[in-house]
């Protein structure tokens, strides 16, 4: 004759496991997609049209977005926006596109209205953070 065993599980101690469990498998695929951003380029490192276009984003992008973190302030903060696969919007981050979006606005952004110098220059500084 053969003897079954049977284990008992505590009703708390299962629940326990479970948690502990889900918690480890959450954070694993949390760090999984968590990649460190390239870092901007110095300032004191930037060609004239850079410090030009470093200019301009302060007169007309800095209230509404940091420029060196992924942060958001009023807007997404722009960290090695022109190396990520998609803008915030979900948009390449092509200058066609990021063009566009200054220009015409997306979202809750409104236009901005640059000179084409201005914005070659935006662009320009752009490309370092």
């Amino acid at each position: 004759m053969r003897k079954t065993y049977s284990r008992q599980i505590q009703p708390g101690l299962a629940f326990r496991n479970f948690r502990i469990a889900g918690s480890l498998l959450l954070a694993g695929l949390l760090l999984q997609g968590c990649k460190p951003l390239p870092p901007s380029k110095p300032a004191s490192e930037f060609t004239q049209q850079e410090a030009r276009g470093s200019a301009v984003f302060q007169a007309h992008c800095a209230r509404c977005h940091y420029p060196t973190t992924t942060q958001g302030l009023h807007g997404p903060g722009l960290q090695a926006l022109t190396k990520m696969k998609a803008m915030p919007s979900g948009a390449p981050p092509t200058d066609a596109r990021i063009t566009q979006t200054i220009l015409y606005g997306h979202g809750m952004m409104q236009p901005v209205a640059v000179s084409d110098t201005d914005l070659r220059d935006l662009l320009a500084y752009l490309h370092t953070l």
